[in-house]
C-alpha cells in the first residue's frame, strides 16, 4: 500500500485514529498530510556513538503520538511549530546533513511521516551512505516499524514506563509498556545487536533511553528488570537520562515538579550495572533546559 493511501485512514501508530490526513484531518499526534519539520542541524548532544565528534544529522518533526506532559520539545509536540517539506525537499534535507559532515541521519518522533521518509530516502537513494537512526518515544507500531526493515541502521527508543497507570497519567497512554516492549523486540529483529566503525560510531543496533522521573525509581527498576529478562548486554545498550527538568505541564503536577534526585538516579544506575548492560550515564549537569534546542516556524537552511 502506498504511503499516500496510507495516510486515508492513519494507523502508522498504536493509537490508530483512523482520520483522513489526505483529506485535512489531523489526529492525536497532530501531524497532517505533508511533511512537517522544525530543525535539521547537527546534533551534539546525542549518546558519543551516535554524536561522534562531528554530530548527528537530526531532524526534529512536528507533532508526536504520546503527548507527554513534561515534553522538552512541547513547541513541536504539542504546539505545532515547524514548517512543511516535500518528500523531496526531506532528500535533499537529509543529503545537505550528510556534506556537513554528519555521522548519521538522525529521524526524531517520526513515526507520523513513516511513508514520506521512505519516499525521501528512495529519492536519495545510494546517494546517501551515512546510517539511518530512528529516534523514538517507543510507542510504535509493529505494522509500521516493518515498513522501516532496510531503511534504519539504529534504533534509538525510549522505555518510558513500566506502570499504565503513569503511562497514561503522564502520556495518555495506558498500553504504553505493552506496546513499547513489543516494539522494541521488533527492532532488535529489524538490526540486530550493535555494531561500530574504527572509531567507535555506531553503525547498527539498537540504544534503549530511560528517563529517570521523580518518584518512579521503583518503575525504572521494573524496567531495567524487564530489559535484563529480555535481553543479553550484548544484543543492547541502555542509556539511563538524568536530563528531567519540570517544563510545560509538568510545572503544575506535584509529583512532577521538582528534578529526579541524585539518590533516585544512581540508584537506577546501580540496576543497571548490576545487570551487566553497557551503555551511557548522563551526566547531572545536563538536567538544564538550555539544552532544548532551538526550534524554526520557516524553513532557515
Amino acid at each position: 500500500m502506498s504511503g499516500v493511501v496510507l495516510l486515508n485512514s492513519c494507523k502508522l501508530c498504536p493509537r490508530n485514529c483512523s482520520v483522513n490526513r489526505n483529506d485535512g484531518k489531523i489526529g492525536f499526534c497532530k501531524a497532517g498530510a505533508k511533511v512537517r519539520i522544525a530543525r535539521a542541524d547537527l546534533h551534539m548532544w546525542e549518546e558519543p556513538p551516535i554524536s561522534g565528534t562531528k554530530g548527528s544529522g537530526t531532524v526534529f518533526f512536528s507533532g508526536c503520538n504520546l503527548q507527554c506532559c513534561f515534553c522538552q520539545n512541547h513547541e513541536i509536540s504539542a504546539e505545532g511549530k515547524g514548517f512543511e517539506l516535500s518528500a523531496s525537499e526531506l532528500a535533499e534535507t537529509f543529503l545537505m546533513l550528510q556534506d556537513k559532515g554528519a555521522h548519521n541521519i538522525n529521524l526524531v518522533t517520526a513515526a507520523p511521516y513513516v511513508p514520506h521518509i521512505i519516499e525521501a530516502l528512495d529519492i536519495a537513494g545510494d546517494k546517501l551512505t551515512i546510517p539511518v537512526v530512528y529516534n523514538s518515544g517507543g510507542y510504535e507500531s509493529i505494522e509500521t516499524l516493518e515498513m522501516l526493515r532496510g531503511y534504519v541502521d539504529i534504533f534509538l527508543p525510549d522505555l518510558k514506563y513500566y506502570s499504565s497507570e503513569l503511562s497514561s497519567e503522564y502520556s495518555g497512554a495506558g498500553d504504553y509498556f505493552e506496546r513499547a516492549t513489543r516494539a522494541l523486540i521488533k527492532m532488535h529483529e529489524l538490526v540486530g545487536s550493535p555494531q561500530f566503525d574504527e572509531n567507535g560510531i555506531m553503525k547498527r543496533g539498537v540504544i534503549v533511553r530511560h528517563l529517570v522521573l521523580p518518584g518512579c525509581r521503583h518503575d525504572s527498576a521494573k524496567i531495567i528488570g524487564w530489559l535484563a529478562d529480555n535481553f543479553t548486554p550484548q544484543e543492547i545498550l541502555v542509556s539511563l537520562m538524568s536530563q528531567y527538568v519540570p517544563m510545560y505541564k509538568a510545572k503544575d503536577i506535584k509529583a512532577l515538579s521538582r528534578r529526579t534526585s541524585t539518590f533516585e538516579y544512581e540508584y537506577v544506575c546501580r540496576l543497571v550495572e548490576g545487570c551487566g548492560f553497557d551503555g551511557f550515564f548522563q551526566q547531572r549537569s545536563a538536567a538544564e533546559d538550555k539544552y532544548v534546542p532551538e526550534f524554526y516556524d520557516k524553513k532557515y537552511y
